[in-house]
Formats: structure tokens, sequence, C-alpha cells
């Protein structure tokens, strides 16, 4: 596998709140794994299968309700939230409230926002990727701050 394809998976690994990612080319694969902060840890761990490869089996696909609780119901992060429409985010990367660090937040608590107006983006392999709203309301909670990684599905803002 290149180098340079490595290399952009431990990029996004570390943009990301990922603590694994496995990848599967044909004879080749590589696994990179995140161990949490304050425990000593050695470099991420690459392996190189020599076997002959057996068609790839389809990676099971689990819901994002499982991915965020281990298969437990709603989400914790959830139970706080106010009654409303919930805007989850539809990928992994970095949360911004704003256009540039200088510029004012798209919206904020309190706010009315109509139907595709933006409310912030997702920064993912260096593409800025706007979140809109799906209807119109008040914003009614923001879930993340400016800067703050987010994962698949996870709530982003209650509009009600």
């Amino acid at each position: 596998m290149d180098l340079r394809k490595i290399k952009k998976l431990i990029d996004l690994l570390e943009e990301s709140n990922l603590a694994e990612i496995e990848i599967k080319e044909g004879e080749e694969s590589v696994r990179l794994a995140r161990i949490p902060q304050g425990a000593a840890a050695p470099a991420p761990v690459v392996h190189h299968l020599a076997a002959a490869p057996a068609p790839a089996p389809a990676m099971p696909m689990h819901s994002p309700t499982d991915a965020a609780t281990g298969g437990l119901g709603k989400p914790a992060a959830e139970a706080g939230l106010p009654e409303g429409h919930i805007v989850r985010a539809p990928m992994v990367g970095t949360f911004y409230a704003s256009p540039a660090p200088d510029k004012p937040a798209f919206v904020s608590v309190g706010q009315a926002v109509k139907a595709g107006e933006t409310l912030g983006i997702i920064e993912a392999m260096k593409m800025f990727n706007p979140i809109e709203a799906d209807i119109s309301g008040t914003v009614l909670a923001i879930q993340c701050e400016s800067g703050q990684p987010v994962e698949f599905d996870q709530p982003l803002f209650v509009i009600g």
C-alpha cells in the first residue's frame, strides 16, 4: 500500500474521534488504532497479509444508535436535549460554527432559521461541507463548539 495513503489515513484518524481504522486492498491490510490519551502506546500497528486473498466479505453495517450506545438504546448525549427536530452530522469531521475565525457564528440559540439555511460547516479531508437546516423553526440548542471533532450521526442542533 502506498505510504501517502497510509499518511492520509493517519491524518483522518487524528482529525476524528475514531478509535480505529482498518482498510483492506487486495492482499494488503492496514489497521490503525488509537490508544486513549494518558496511556503509553507504541506507534500505530500496520499489518501486511501475504496469504491469498479471499473474496472480501461485505462489512457489517451497524445502526448509528448501536455505534453511539453499544446497542443499548438512546445515546446519553441525546438524553439532555430539548424536544424538537435534531440536525445530525452527516459525516465525520471538524465542526465550525462560523465561515472564518473572525466572522460571527452562522446561528445562535434562540435564532429563527428557515429550511435550507446554513447552520454550520464540517471540514472533512480539506473540504468544507455546509450543514443546512432541514426544517424552519427556532434554534433550541447547539450541541458542539467550533473546532470540535464530530462523528457521523452526532446531534449538532435542535430546532423547534
